[in-house]
């Protein structure tokens, strides 16, 4: 499942804005990465089985103060869901009374089954 991840990041210059866009496309799960805002105090991250917090955590020690903003799911239509099935019940089959088929009388251990004696 996609998700946008947007992180407020305190930027000082072209430097940490190159940095922390480096250390974004760092994570394995990210397929975009952008600036957004009109400061470009925003780092908009798209992709899939991102770790936000882990993000963040990377950017406050590395770059400087960040914030997690937002995280949204993007991509995932209405049309896509398949309804849940309902518990289908277990039918058994039924036996016309009586005894089963098979002989379940326990053998002894130390008896031979093949004695006449007995």
């Amino acid at each position: 499942m996609k998700q946008k991840i947007v992180i407020k990041v305190t930027m000082k210059g072209p430097r940490c804005r190159s940095k922390a866009l480096q250390i974004a496309v760092g994570l394995s799960g990210v397929e975009s990465v952008g600036l957004v805002g009109q400061d470009k105090s925003h780092i908009e991250v798209v992709g899939d089985g991102v770790d936000a917090v882990e993000l963040t955590d990377l950017l406050r020690k590395k770059v400087g103060y960040a914030e997690l903003a937002s995280v949204t799911v993007v991509g995932e239509k209405k049309e896509d869901k398949k309804p849940e099935s309902a518990v289908q019940p277990v039918f058994w089959p039924m036996y016309g009374g009586g005894m089963p088929l098979a002989d379940i009388r326990p053998i002894h251990p130390y008896q031979d089954p093949s004695c006449s004696i007995m």
